[in-house]
């Protein structure tokens, strides 16, 4: 076992208070967006609600609540666009707050996306304190809510769902509760495509620690072999150690402990691997029918080829040379935040996880607009920037999160007034 992971975790309570800050400044920059996005719409005789809820992605997931799987949309140019490619997690639970209340599909999806981006939240206050301190982790939480596309977190999209259970995921995983960490993975497998980026989190930091388990075997192997000691002297195992002298090597994890690993990592990818193997059985075309749905919305993973030639486009003419130049910066911004990541040796799980949002993110084919969204639940991205924000004076880091909260309110109120999220 890690530190992270014996170091003890306060109670639900406990753990409530001390969260209480960040939640209480997330809720407030929420709020903020939101009615940012209520004025910005009534001036534009347009729809608030009717933006959050009933716009791309959230009018196929109500289908899929309402409906079913099997619609499709066929255009004009050959393309299928097939419901099959939005995972069911969300859809069920708009279906379920819809059967035991009064409120419509579309309804339950933003009641499901205000709890979850708080749960988020949360989640994400959990895993920035346990590594870094309360401070970080407040400020993680208003840093991933001041985010400029944090309107997303209110929208009736599967973001926030599945980035509440990719983070408290991830906390199970520090604090060794392998059980509950290979629970949520599979839910946030049954959420969205990058469920696979928390199913490798929870393997990787598991085979990480049967590796230490191992080392710290074979270190106690060869205790066992030092000669024995003189009569009448204490065993050199059981004598205290000196004064300044570093602890020896770990124990190895009890069978328990080892027996709920593996349960941890059976039950990981069950969600994401359950979803795409039924779909591949619906479609007929076996295990890789889930690639052929995509294939359809031409998405697809090409290493970022086509996102570069994307950028590359943006400099054949003027002002469009500005958006490129702003997409290569973002796009370094992110690769330095991931690298700063590593050279402060962030937990290896987090590492995993970030790395493999990003790479599916960047690298995906298709769908250029929404890589920004598409990048919301990589929040530990955000830890080096929470750390220098919490190392910071507190009037300091409160001026540069009020002023960036505003503008993140009024460019969330302009973008889904505009084009939005596709």
């Amino acid at each position: 076992m890690t530190d992270l992971e014996t170091r003890a975790a306060p109670t639900r309570a406990g753990a409530l208070r001390r969260a209480a800050p960040a939640l209480a400044g997330f809720v407030a920059v929420r709020a903020l967006g939101l009615l940012a996005l209520f004025l910005w719409s009534a001036a534009r005789d347009k729809s608030a609600y009717t933006l959050l809820t009933a716009r791309w992605d959230a009018l196929w997931y109500v289908r899929v609540a309402e409906l079913g799987y099997g619609y499709e949309v066929r255009l004009a140019n050959g393309d299928v666009h097939s419901n099959l490619a939005f995972f069911p997690l969300l859809p069920w639970l708009e279906r379920l707050v819809a059967a035991v209340s009064p409120l419509s599909y579309a309804d339950g999806g933003f009641l499901v996306s205000l709890a979850s981006s708080l749960a988020a939240a949360w989640g994400i206050f959990a895993v920035a304190d346990r590594v870094y301190g309360r401070r970080a982790g407040v400020c993680a939480v208003l840093l991933w809510a001041v985010l400029p596309v944090g309107i997303v977190q209110s929208m009736a999209y599967s973001e926030s769902l599945f980035t509440a259970l990719a983070a408290w995921s991830l906390y199970a995983v520090l604090t060794g509760r392998w059980v509950t960490a290979g629970t949520l993975a599979l839910f946030a497998g049954l959420t969205r495509p990058v469920g696979l980026a928390v199913v490798a989190a929870v393997w990787v930091a598991a085979l990480a620690s049967f590796a230490r388990d191992r080392r710290a075997a074979g270190a106690g192997a060869r205790d066992t072999q030092d000669a024995p000691d003189a009569p009448g002297t204490t065993p050199a195992s059981e004598a205290p150690p000196a004064p300044g002298t570093p602890p020896g090597p770990e124990a190895p994890a009890g069978l328990g402990t080892r027996l709920r690993r593996i349960l941890g990592m059976v039950l990981a990818p069950l969600g994401t691997a359950g979803y795409v193997l039924w779909v591949g059985h619906h479609t007929g075309k076996g295990p890789l029918g889930y690639l052929d749905v995509q294939a359809g919305w031409r998405n697809g993973f090409d290493g970022g080829w086509a996102f570069a030639r994307f950028v590359a486009d943006k400099f054949t003419s003027f002002p469009a040379a500005l958006a490129g130049v702003g997409l290569i910066i973002g796009v370094a911004s992110v690769v330095w935040l991931y690298a700063t990541g590593v050279r402060q040796r962030q937990p290896l799980p987090l590492l995993v996880y970030t790395g493999v949002v990003t790479a599916l993110a960047l690298c995906a084919s298709s769908y250029f607009g929404s890589k920004p969204r598409l990048l919301l639940p990589a929040f530990p991205l955000l830890l080096p920037l929470a750390l220098a924000l919490a190392g910071a004076r507190i009037r300091r880091s409160a001026a540069v999160l009020g002023v960036v909260s505003v503008v993140s309110a009024a460019y969330g109120a302009f973008w889904l007034n505009g084009s939005g999220p596709p």
